[in-house]
Protein backbone atom coordinates (compact mmCIF):
# COMPACT_ATOMS: atom_id res chain seq x y z
CA UNK A 1 0.00 0.00 0.00
CA UNK A 2 1.34 3.08 -0.82
CA UNK A 3 2.15 5.80 1.27
CA UNK A 4 1.67 10.03 0.82
CA UNK A 5 1.33 10.70 -2.58
CA UNK A 6 3.45 12.72 -4.40
CA UNK A 7 1.09 15.20 -5.72
CA UNK A 8 1.18 19.02 -6.35
CA UNK A 9 -0.71 21.01 -3.81
CA UNK A 10 -2.54 22.36 -6.38
CA UNK A 11 -5.97 23.17 -5.01
CA UNK A 12 -9.11 21.21 -6.92
CA UNK A 13 -12.11 23.74 -7.67
CA UNK A 14 -13.96 21.39 -10.53
CA UNK A 15 -13.77 17.54 -11.78
CA UNK A 16 -12.00 18.05 -14.65
CA UNK A 17 -8.86 18.69 -12.83
CA UNK A 18 -8.95 15.31 -11.41
CA UNK A 19 -10.09 13.74 -15.17
CA UNK A 20 -6.88 15.77 -16.66
CA UNK A 21 -4.79 14.75 -13.76
CA UNK A 22 -5.34 10.88 -15.01
CA UNK A 23 -5.06 12.09 -18.69
CA UNK A 24 -1.58 13.74 -17.95
CA UNK A 25 -0.06 10.17 -17.57
CA UNK A 26 -0.37 9.39 -21.54
CA UNK A 27 2.64 8.76 -23.20
CA UNK A 28 4.30 7.69 -26.10
CA UNK A 29 5.17 4.54 -26.97
CA UNK A 30 9.17 5.27 -26.76
CA UNK A 31 8.42 6.22 -23.08
CA UNK A 32 6.13 3.16 -21.51
CA UNK A 33 7.80 1.56 -18.54
CA UNK A 34 7.36 -1.70 -16.34
CA UNK A 35 7.33 -0.91 -12.53
CA UNK A 36 7.29 -3.68 -10.41
CA UNK A 37 6.20 -4.04 -6.92
CA UNK A 38 6.67 -7.14 -4.71
CA UNK A 39 5.54 -8.23 -0.98
CA UNK A 40 6.86 -10.86 0.81
CA UNK A 41 7.01 -12.35 4.60
CA UNK A 42 9.85 -11.28 6.77
CA UNK A 43 10.05 -13.86 9.87
CA UNK A 44 12.65 -14.61 12.49
CA UNK A 45 14.73 -18.04 11.92
CA UNK A 46 14.30 -19.12 15.78
CA UNK A 47 10.30 -19.78 15.42
CA UNK A 48 9.29 -18.73 12.00
CA UNK A 49 7.24 -15.46 13.74
CA UNK A 50 6.47 -12.40 11.76
CA UNK A 51 8.75 -9.96 12.99
CA UNK A 52 7.58 -6.95 15.00
CA UNK A 53 8.63 -3.11 14.43
CA UNK A 54 11.37 -2.98 17.02
CA UNK A 55 13.85 -5.21 18.56
CA UNK A 56 17.03 -7.19 17.51
CA UNK A 57 15.40 -9.11 14.78
CA UNK A 58 12.79 -6.31 13.53
CA UNK A 59 11.28 -4.89 10.76
CA UNK A 60 13.14 -1.79 12.14
CA UNK A 61 16.53 -3.01 11.83
CA UNK A 62 15.81 -4.43 8.38
CA UNK A 63 15.20 -0.53 7.43
CA UNK A 64 18.06 0.85 8.96
CA UNK A 65 20.50 -1.88 8.07
CA UNK A 66 19.38 -1.51 4.75
CA UNK A 67 20.39 1.85 5.00
CA UNK A 68 24.37 0.75 4.25
CA UNK A 69 23.56 0.02 0.62
CA UNK A 70 22.94 3.88 -0.19
CA UNK A 71 18.89 3.84 0.93
CA UNK A 72 17.15 6.75 2.76
CA UNK A 73 15.06 6.59 5.24
CA UNK A 74 11.12 8.05 5.11
CA UNK A 75 10.17 8.44 9.00
CA UNK A 76 6.38 9.20 10.36
CA UNK A 77 5.75 10.01 13.98
CA UNK A 78 9.31 9.65 14.62
CA UNK A 79 9.63 5.93 13.29
CA UNK A 80 11.21 4.69 9.93
CA UNK A 81 8.78 3.17 7.91
CA UNK A 82 10.07 3.46 4.71
CA UNK A 83 12.95 3.98 2.44
CA UNK A 84 13.83 5.70 -1.22
CA UNK A 85 16.77 5.38 -3.12
CA UNK A 86 16.62 6.04 -7.39
CA UNK A 87 13.41 5.88 -8.19
CA UNK A 88 12.32 2.97 -5.80
CA UNK A 89 10.95 2.41 -2.35
CA UNK A 90 10.79 0.19 0.04
CA UNK A 91 7.50 0.46 2.43
CA UNK A 92 5.80 -1.86 4.96
CA UNK A 93 2.27 -3.34 5.00
CA UNK A 94 0.16 -3.37 8.12
CA UNK A 95 1.98 -6.59 9.25
CA UNK A 96 5.26 -5.94 8.69
CA UNK A 97 5.04 -7.08 5.14
CA UNK A 98 8.20 -5.66 3.32
CA UNK A 99 7.31 -4.14 -0.15
CA UNK A 100 9.97 -3.19 -3.06
CA UNK A 101 8.22 -0.46 -5.21
CA UNK A 102 10.66 -0.49 -8.21
CA UNK A 103 11.80 2.02 -10.24
CA UNK A 104 10.21 2.65 -13.65
CA UNK A 105 12.56 0.14 -15.89
CA UNK A 106 12.46 -0.17 -19.94
CA UNK A 107 13.18 -4.22 -20.26
CA UNK A 108 12.28 -7.08 -17.86
CA UNK A 109 16.09 -7.82 -17.85
CA UNK A 110 16.19 -4.51 -15.59
CA UNK A 111 13.34 -5.52 -13.55
CA UNK A 112 15.26 -8.71 -12.61
CA UNK A 113 18.51 -7.51 -11.67
CA UNK A 114 16.32 -5.13 -9.40
CA UNK A 115 15.18 -7.87 -7.98
CA UNK A 116 18.08 -9.46 -7.26
CA UNK A 117 20.27 -6.70 -6.33
CA UNK A 118 17.00 -6.20 -3.48
CA UNK A 119 17.14 -9.83 -2.53
CA UNK A 120 20.66 -10.01 -2.25
CA UNK A 121 21.11 -6.73 0.04
CA UNK A 122 18.16 -8.37 2.34
CA UNK A 123 19.83 -11.69 2.37
CA UNK A 124 23.32 -10.17 4.20
CA UNK A 125 21.34 -8.61 6.61
CA UNK A 126 19.25 -11.11 7.23
CA UNK A 127 21.64 -13.82 7.83
CA UNK A 128 23.52 -11.37 10.23
CA UNK A 129 20.02 -10.60 12.56
CA UNK A 130 18.04 -14.14 12.14
CA UNK A 131 15.41 -13.08 9.90
CA UNK A 132 14.49 -14.80 6.80
CA UNK A 133 11.53 -13.78 4.09
CA UNK A 134 9.82 -15.73 1.50
CA UNK A 135 6.76 -14.98 -1.13
CA UNK A 136 3.45 -16.44 -1.42
CA UNK A 137 0.05 -15.17 -1.09
CA UNK A 138 -1.04 -16.05 2.19
CA UNK A 139 0.33 -16.60 5.83
CA UNK A 140 0.69 -19.90 6.05
CA UNK A 141 1.03 -20.27 9.86
CA UNK A 142 0.04 -17.42 12.33
CA UNK A 143 -3.63 -16.07 13.39
CA UNK A 144 -4.02 -12.50 12.59
CA UNK A 145 -3.87 -11.50 16.47
CA UNK A 146 -0.09 -13.59 16.19
CA UNK A 147 0.99 -10.44 13.68
CA UNK A 148 2.33 -7.41 14.74
CA UNK A 149 0.80 -3.87 13.44
CA UNK A 150 3.34 -1.11 12.18
CA UNK A 151 3.26 2.16 13.08
CA UNK A 152 1.41 3.53 10.17
CA UNK A 153 -1.37 6.10 10.84
CA UNK A 154 -3.22 5.05 8.13
CA UNK A 155 -3.45 1.73 8.80
CA UNK A 156 -4.91 2.45 12.14
CA UNK A 157 -7.58 3.85 10.01
CA UNK A 158 -8.12 1.73 7.93
CA UNK A 159 -7.64 -0.99 10.67
CA UNK A 160 -11.11 0.38 12.82
CA UNK A 161 -12.81 0.81 8.98
CA UNK A 162 -12.33 -2.86 7.77
CA UNK A 163 -14.98 -4.48 9.70
CA UNK A 164 -17.66 -2.64 8.89
CA UNK A 165 -17.27 -2.92 5.03
CA UNK A 166 -16.34 -6.97 5.15
CA UNK A 167 -15.39 -9.90 6.81
CA UNK A 168 -12.26 -10.66 5.41
CA UNK A 169 -10.53 -7.31 5.29
CA UNK A 170 -8.08 -7.62 8.10
CA UNK A 171 -6.84 -10.75 6.91
CA UNK A 172 -6.16 -8.76 3.53
CA UNK A 173 -4.17 -6.10 5.54
CA UNK A 174 -1.71 -8.43 7.49
CA UNK A 175 -1.90 -11.48 6.12
CA UNK A 176 -1.19 -11.16 2.43
CA UNK A 177 1.39 -10.52 -0.52
CA UNK A 178 1.32 -10.02 -3.57
CA UNK A 179 3.09 -8.88 -6.59
CA UNK A 180 1.86 -6.58 -9.41
CA UNK A 181 3.55 -4.58 -12.30
CA UNK A 182 2.23 -1.20 -13.35
CA UNK A 183 2.37 0.00 -17.27
CA UNK A 184 1.53 3.02 -19.44
CA UNK A 185 -0.73 3.76 -22.17
CA UNK A 186 -0.34 6.18 -24.99
CA UNK A 187 -3.79 7.64 -24.57
CA UNK A 188 -7.56 7.73 -23.20
CA UNK A 189 -8.43 4.66 -26.19
CA UNK A 190 -5.26 2.76 -25.40
CA UNK A 191 -5.79 2.84 -21.69
CA UNK A 192 -9.41 1.44 -21.65
CA UNK A 193 -8.59 -1.57 -24.23
CA UNK A 194 -5.52 -2.36 -21.73
CA UNK A 195 -7.82 -1.70 -19.13
CA UNK A 196 -10.55 -4.26 -20.28
CA UNK A 197 -8.03 -6.37 -20.87
CA UNK A 198 -6.17 -6.52 -17.84
CA UNK A 199 -9.53 -7.00 -16.36
CA UNK A 200 -10.47 -9.95 -17.86
CA UNK A 201 -7.34 -11.76 -18.01
CA UNK A 202 -7.08 -10.90 -14.66
CA UNK A 203 -8.72 -14.24 -13.06
CA UNK A 204 -6.03 -16.18 -15.78
CA UNK A 205 -2.88 -14.18 -14.06
CA UNK A 206 -4.38 -15.77 -10.54
CA UNK A 207 -5.10 -19.40 -11.67
CA UNK A 208 -1.38 -19.23 -12.97
CA UNK A 209 0.21 -17.48 -9.58
CA UNK A 210 -2.19 -19.24 -7.24
CA UNK A 211 0.32 -19.87 -4.23
CA UNK A 212 -1.80 -19.20 -0.93
CA UNK A 213 -3.50 -22.88 0.13
CA UNK A 214 -2.90 -22.86 3.71
CA UNK A 215 -4.25 -20.77 6.59
CA UNK A 216 -3.35 -21.39 10.20
CA UNK A 217 -1.16 -24.31 9.40
CA UNK A 218 -3.64 -26.54 7.56
CA UNK A 219 -5.23 -26.54 3.87
CA UNK A 220 -8.17 -23.77 3.66
CA UNK A 221 -9.59 -24.76 0.42
CA UNK A 222 -8.40 -22.50 -1.84
CA UNK A 223 -5.43 -22.43 -4.40
CA UNK A 224 -5.69 -18.88 -3.78
CA UNK A 225 -6.85 -17.49 -0.77
CA UNK A 226 -5.08 -14.05 -0.95
CA UNK A 227 -7.49 -13.98 -4.09
CA UNK A 228 -10.70 -14.80 -2.00
CA UNK A 229 -9.94 -12.62 0.37
CA UNK A 230 -10.60 -9.58 -1.80
CA UNK A 231 -13.91 -11.12 -2.34
CA UNK A 232 -15.25 -10.29 0.98
CA UNK A 233 -12.60 -7.06 2.20
CA UNK A 234 -15.22 -3.92 0.99
CA UNK A 235 -17.33 -3.67 -2.26
CA UNK A 236 -16.87 -0.55 -2.32
CA UNK A 237 -13.41 -0.33 -3.71
CA UNK A 238 -13.03 -4.08 -5.11
CA UNK A 239 -13.89 -5.77 -7.99
CA UNK A 240 -14.34 -6.07 -11.45
CA UNK A 241 -15.60 -2.66 -12.62
CA UNK A 242 -18.01 -4.07 -15.14
CA UNK A 243 -18.40 -0.42 -16.38
CA UNK A 244 -15.00 -0.41 -17.54
CA UNK A 245 -16.54 -2.88 -20.94
CA UNK A 246 -19.37 -0.35 -21.00
CA UNK A 247 -19.76 2.48 -23.80
CA UNK A 248 -18.44 5.55 -22.84
CA UNK A 249 -15.75 4.17 -20.32
CA UNK A 250 -12.79 6.62 -20.16
CA UNK A 251 -10.86 9.21 -17.77
CA UNK A 252 -14.15 10.97 -16.57
CA UNK A 253 -15.80 7.57 -16.10
CA UNK A 254 -13.13 6.45 -14.33
CA UNK A 255 -13.22 9.63 -12.11
CA UNK A 256 -16.87 9.26 -11.18
CA UNK A 257 -16.55 5.77 -10.04
CA UNK A 258 -13.76 6.89 -7.76
CA UNK A 259 -15.76 9.95 -6.20
CA UNK A 260 -18.45 7.04 -5.38
CA UNK A 261 -15.59 5.16 -3.21
CA UNK A 262 -15.76 6.48 0.57
CA UNK A 263 -12.70 8.16 1.58
CA UNK A 264 -10.19 6.32 4.11
CA UNK A 265 -8.06 9.81 5.66
CA UNK A 266 -6.56 13.42 4.69
CA UNK A 267 -3.14 13.91 4.86
CA UNK A 268 -1.83 16.60 6.79
CA UNK A 269 1.16 18.06 8.35
CA UNK A 270 2.82 14.55 8.52
CA UNK A 271 -0.52 12.98 10.27
CA UNK A 272 -3.31 11.07 9.12
CA UNK A 273 -6.91 12.28 9.95
CA UNK A 274 -9.48 9.68 9.95
CA UNK A 275 -12.38 10.66 6.85
CA UNK A 276 -13.71 7.11 7.06
CA UNK A 277 -16.63 6.82 5.36
CA UNK A 278 -16.58 10.36 4.05
CA UNK A 279 -17.23 11.36 0.72
CA UNK A 280 -14.66 13.27 -1.84
CA UNK A 281 -17.37 14.89 -3.53
CA UNK A 282 -18.78 16.27 -0.07
CA UNK A 283 -14.63 17.43 0.20
CA UNK A 284 -14.74 19.08 -3.13
CA UNK A 285 -17.75 21.38 -1.82
CA UNK A 286 -15.72 22.49 1.46
CA UNK A 287 -18.27 19.80 3.39
CA UNK A 288 -15.73 17.32 4.60
CA UNK A 289 -16.96 16.32 8.10
CA UNK A 290 -13.48 15.61 9.10
CA UNK A 291 -11.48 19.01 7.75
CA UNK A 292 -15.08 21.47 7.63
CA UNK A 293 -14.73 24.27 5.32
CA UNK A 294 -11.68 22.92 4.11
CA UNK A 295 -10.84 21.80 -0.07
CA UNK A 296 -8.66 19.39 -1.37
CA UNK A 297 -5.71 19.63 -3.25
CA UNK A 298 -4.58 16.79 -6.28
CA UNK A 299 -2.27 15.38 -3.38
CA UNK A 300 -5.49 14.48 -2.07
CA UNK A 301 -6.82 12.84 -5.02
CA UNK A 302 -3.65 10.86 -5.95
CA UNK A 303 -3.83 9.67 -1.85
CA UNK A 304 -7.65 8.93 -2.43
CA UNK A 305 -6.98 7.03 -5.99
CA UNK A 306 -4.41 4.78 -3.91
CA UNK A 307 -7.37 3.26 -1.65
CA UNK A 308 -9.23 1.66 -4.25
CA UNK A 309 -8.67 -2.09 -4.82
CA UNK A 310 -10.15 -2.91 -7.58
CA UNK A 311 -7.90 -6.27 -9.99
CA UNK A 312 -6.89 -3.61 -11.81
CA UNK A 313 -6.25 -0.06 -10.90
CA UNK A 314 -6.35 3.16 -12.53
CA UNK A 315 -3.73 6.02 -11.29
CA UNK A 316 -1.60 7.82 -13.94
CA UNK A 317 -0.06 4.13 -15.09
CA UNK A 318 -1.98 0.67 -14.76
CA UNK A 319 -2.28 -2.01 -11.89
CA UNK A 320 -2.06 -5.09 -12.32
CA UNK A 321 -3.05 -6.40 -9.19
CA UNK A 322 -4.25 -10.83 -9.42
CA UNK A 323 -1.15 -12.55 -8.81
CA UNK A 324 -0.30 -14.09 -5.21
CA UNK A 325 3.68 -13.25 -3.82
CA UNK A 326 5.72 -16.02 -5.24
CA UNK A 327 9.90 -17.14 -5.65
CA UNK A 328 12.00 -15.08 -7.44
CA UNK A 329 11.13 -16.90 -10.91
CA UNK A 330 7.63 -15.75 -10.56
CA UNK A 331 8.52 -11.99 -9.71
CA UNK A 332 9.92 -11.86 -12.95
CA UNK A 333 7.43 -13.12 -14.54
CA UNK A 334 4.53 -11.49 -13.62
CA UNK A 335 5.88 -8.15 -15.30
CA UNK A 336 6.81 -10.12 -18.32
CA UNK A 337 3.20 -11.52 -19.18
CA UNK A 338 1.33 -8.55 -18.95
CA UNK A 339 3.98 -6.58 -20.99
CA UNK A 340 3.68 -9.48 -23.76
CA UNK A 341 -0.03 -9.04 -23.71
CA UNK A 342 -0.15 -5.23 -23.03
CA UNK A 343 3.22 -3.46 -24.76
CA UNK A 344 2.65 -4.76 -28.65
CA UNK A 345 -0.42 -3.82 -30.59
CA UNK A 346 -0.73 -7.15 -32.32
CA UNK A 347 -0.45 -9.07 -28.90
CA UNK A 348 -3.20 -6.45 -27.06
CA UNK A 349 -5.43 -7.02 -30.12
CA UNK A 350 -5.26 -10.87 -30.08
CA UNK A 351 -5.74 -10.70 -26.31
CA UNK A 352 -8.95 -8.76 -26.22
CA UNK A 353 -10.27 -10.89 -29.32
CA UNK A 354 -9.28 -13.84 -27.21
CA UNK A 355 -12.23 -12.42 -24.38
CA UNK A 356 -13.96 -9.20 -25.85
CA UNK A 357 -17.18 -11.38 -25.88
CA UNK A 358 -17.37 -12.73 -22.23
CA UNK A 359 -19.82 -11.75 -20.48
CA UNK A 360 -20.14 -9.58 -17.25
CA UNK A 361 -21.35 -13.36 -15.72
CA UNK A 362 -19.00 -15.01 -17.16
CA UNK A 363 -16.16 -12.63 -15.92
CA UNK A 364 -17.63 -12.43 -12.18
CA UNK A 365 -17.82 -16.14 -12.28
CA UNK A 366 -14.26 -16.55 -13.38
CA UNK A 367 -13.63 -14.08 -10.21
CA UNK A 368 -15.26 -16.64 -8.03
CA UNK A 369 -14.10 -19.98 -9.24
CA UNK A 370 -10.80 -19.25 -9.90
CA UNK A 371 -9.43 -19.09 -6.17
CA UNK A 372 -10.83 -22.42 -5.02
CA UNK A 373 -9.88 -24.34 -8.65
CA UNK A 374 -7.89 -22.35 -10.81
CA UNK A 375 -6.89 -23.64 -14.08
CA UNK A 376 -9.48 -26.53 -13.71
CA UNK A 377 -12.11 -23.56 -13.55
CA UNK A 378 -14.51 -23.85 -16.61
CA UNK A 379 -15.31 -21.25 -19.25
CA UNK A 380 -17.94 -22.05 -21.97
CA UNK A 381 -17.21 -25.87 -21.46
CA UNK A 382 -13.52 -25.11 -21.53
CA UNK A 383 -11.15 -25.41 -18.32
CA UNK A 384 -9.42 -22.20 -18.06
CA UNK A 385 -6.00 -24.02 -18.96
CA UNK A 386 -6.53 -24.29 -22.36
CA UNK A 387 -7.57 -20.00 -22.07
CA UNK A 388 -3.90 -19.79 -20.43
CA UNK A 389 -1.88 -21.83 -22.73
CA UNK A 390 -3.65 -19.41 -25.64
CA UNK A 391 -2.45 -16.40 -23.39
CA UNK A 392 1.00 -17.64 -22.77
CA UNK A 393 1.51 -17.61 -26.87
CA UNK A 394 -0.03 -14.51 -27.19
CA UNK A 395 2.73 -13.01 -24.59
CA UNK A 396 4.84 -14.82 -26.00
CA UNK A 397 4.55 -13.20 -29.57
CA UNK A 398 4.60 -10.29 -27.47
CA UNK A 399 7.82 -10.19 -25.81
CA UNK A 400 9.51 -11.45 -29.35
CA UNK A 401 7.77 -8.22 -31.12
CA UNK A 402 9.09 -6.05 -28.49
CA UNK A 403 12.74 -7.48 -28.89
CA UNK A 404 14.47 -5.98 -25.94
CA UNK A 405 17.72 -8.29 -25.74
CA UNK A 406 19.70 -8.12 -22.72
CA UNK A 407 23.18 -7.72 -22.70
CA UNK A 408 23.97 -11.29 -23.27
CA UNK A 409 21.50 -11.18 -26.72
CA UNK A 410 18.63 -12.49 -25.11
CA UNK A 411 15.19 -11.31 -25.59
CA UNK A 412 12.62 -11.06 -22.71
CA UNK A 413 10.70 -14.63 -23.17
CA UNK A 414 12.87 -16.69 -21.04
CA UNK A 415 10.89 -14.70 -17.96
CA UNK A 416 7.79 -16.62 -19.32
CA UNK A 417 9.17 -20.01 -19.21
CA UNK A 418 8.17 -20.79 -15.11
CA UNK A 419 4.34 -19.83 -16.15
CA UNK A 420 4.48 -21.95 -19.66
CA UNK A 421 5.24 -25.05 -17.68
CA UNK A 422 2.21 -24.25 -15.44
CA UNK A 423 0.02 -23.75 -17.73
CA UNK A 424 0.99 -26.59 -19.91
CA UNK A 425 0.26 -28.73 -16.57
CA UNK A 426 -2.36 -27.27 -15.55
CA UNK A 427 -1.07 -27.53 -12.21
CA UNK A 428 -1.05 -24.09 -10.35
CA UNK A 429 1.84 -23.82 -7.50
CA UNK A 430 -0.30 -24.08 -4.94
CA UNK A 431 -1.44 -27.75 -5.96
CA UNK A 432 2.32 -28.52 -5.70
CA UNK A 433 2.54 -26.65 -2.41
CA UNK A 434 -0.29 -29.33 -1.37
CA UNK A 435 1.75 -32.50 -2.71
CA UNK A 436 4.36 -31.32 -0.78
CA UNK A 437 2.31 -30.86 2.88
CA UNK A 438 1.05 -33.93 2.35
CA UNK A 439 3.87 -36.07 1.69
CA UNK A 440 7.87 -34.67 2.20
CA UNK A 441 6.38 -32.01 4.38
CA UNK A 442 4.36 -35.05 6.48
CA UNK A 443 1.13 -32.39 6.87
CA UNK A 444 3.22 -29.10 8.50
CA UNK A 445 4.16 -25.95 7.14
CA UNK A 446 6.68 -25.26 8.91
CA UNK A 447 8.69 -26.79 6.07
CA UNK A 448 7.73 -23.49 4.03
CA UNK A 449 9.59 -21.26 6.15
CA UNK A 450 12.93 -23.05 5.12
CA UNK A 451 12.64 -24.21 1.71
CA UNK A 452 10.72 -21.51 0.30
CA UNK A 453 13.11 -19.02 1.91
CA UNK A 454 14.38 -15.99 -0.25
Amino acid sequence: MSGPAQAPETPITNKAQLVEYLAQGSKPKSDWRIGTEHEKFAYSTADFRPLPYEGEASIKRLLVELQRFGWQPVSEGGNVIALTMDNQSITLEPGGQFELSGAPLETIHQTCIEVSTHLKQLREIDSEIGVAMMGLGFNPKWRRQDIPVMPKGRYGIMNAYMPKKGNLGLDMMFRTCTVQVNLDFADEADMVKKFRVGLALQPLATALFAYSPFTEGKPNGFLSYRSQIWTDTDPDRTGMLGFVFEDGMGFERYVDHALDVPMYFVYRDGKYIDASGQSFRDFMAGKLPALPGEKPTLRDWADHITTLFPEVRLKRYLEMRGADGGPWSRLCALPALWVGLLYEQDALDAAWDMCRDWTIAEREQLRLDVPKFGLHTELRGRHLQSYAVEMMKIAMAGLKARHRLSPAGEDETHFLEPLVRIAESGETPAEELLKLYNGRWNRSVDPAFTELAY
